[in-house]
């Protein structure tokens, strides 16, 4: 999933949100309102929007028009993900609570109506986190890489208690699902990929996992030197399960945003950043196969809105290319 907090346009008819909007404004304090909201471009499971806030009063209490500030809703309206909603939306809910005392840079949970009781749809609100999502090709996405794993290493690092502990983690496709892109130059490639993830799951220690970590759900301030994780967001797939899950997802969408070696890169920076992954390398490949090919064929699923974003590149020829190199490179090193 791919959802982050950044400007977008301005939102639809207020018909079209109304109980939601008054749900959302009686959980303000006295005085303030909502002045505007515009959707948030990036979202591919949810409508996401910026809601902005002013009245009410200020620090010391006697002003009427205090400062402003911005929230987010989350809302799921399409008819597959309302249909999972209440468990997806009550997950964030829990995860965000969790990590509030954290070091994770994420944002404050305000309330949550899981179920659409009060709104038009289930929906989540919670605080504006500073900074964008960097998806472009230019001088940061070294540097970009090098602080994805070391956030991702300081996420698996959390210690969380046995009763606290998300679900388990899912896979997201099966050796009887791939989807082999039509016409592919590759077919051996392609049937050394599925045998590789034909088997059980390897043994793992599990840990505290994102699952959904990639740069779509990361923001960022600054340049140069002065670039930094300033959020991690959409924690609805939240789960309990091995390392490599995650290094693996996010290796996938590098993969596919700027390349092979961008993508092969991230697992040593990883463990460089203190992150453990699994000691066996066909272990190890096996996990980053089976995020791979969860893509296949085309990964149009993210692409769509990564040209939102500006990457109007990644056309489906591009992307079943890098997706191909990828699973060759990962057969040559690990296999």
């Amino acid at each position: 999933m791919i959802e982050k907090h950044s400007a977008g346009h301005t939102a639809g008819p207020t018909e079209e949100w109304g109980a939601t909007r008054r749900w959302v404004e009686g959980l303000l304090a006295p005085g303030e309102r909502i002045v505007g909201a515009r959707t948030l471009q990036g979202g591919w499971t949810s409508r996401m929007r910026r809601l902005d806030v002013e009245g009410g009063a200020g620090e010391g209490g006697d002003d009427p028009a205090g400062p402003g500030y911005a929230l987010v809703l989350r809302s799921f309206v399409k008819p597959f993900y309302l249909r999972h909603a209440e468990n997806m939306l009550a997950r964030e809910a829990q995860v965000l609570r969790q990590l509030e005392p954290s070091a994770v840079p994420t944002a404050r949970l305000c309330a949550v109506d899981a179920t659409g009781e009060f709104c038009d749809h289930p929906s989540l609100v919670m605080t504006l986190l500073p900074g964008t999502v960097r998806l472009a090709e230019d001088g940061d996405v070294d540097r970009r890489i090098t602080l994805l794993a070391g956030q991702l290493a300081a996420v698996h690092a959390l210690e969380v208690p046995a009763e606290q502990r998300p679900r388990d983690w899912q896979a997201w496709t099966a050796p009887d699902r791939v989807a082999v892109p039509e016409g592919t130059a590759r077919p051996d490639l392609w049937r050394r990929a599925i045998a590789v993830i034909d088997r059980p799951a390897p043994a793992h220690r599990a840990c505290f996992l994102h699952r959904d970590f990639h740069p779509g759900n990361v923001l960022f301030t600054g340049a140069g030197e002065e670039l930094a994780v300033s959020g991690v967001v959409d924690w609805v797939e939240t789960s309990w399960g091995p390392t490599d899950l995650d290094v693996a997802h996010c290796s996938t969408a590098l993969v596919l945003l700027h390349g092979v070696e961008a993508g092969m890169s991230l697992a040593d920076r990883y463990q460089e950043a203190g992150g453990r992954l699994s000691e066996a390398p066909g272990d190890h490949l096996y996990w980053r196969v089976l995020d791979a090919l969860a893509f296949a064929p085309d990964a149009e699923k993210v692409a769509v809105p990564w040209r939102g974003l500006g990457r109007t590149d990644l056309t489906p020829e591009v992307l079943t290319g890098r997706l191909e190199d990828y699973l060759q490179a990962l057969l040559a090193r690990y296999a």
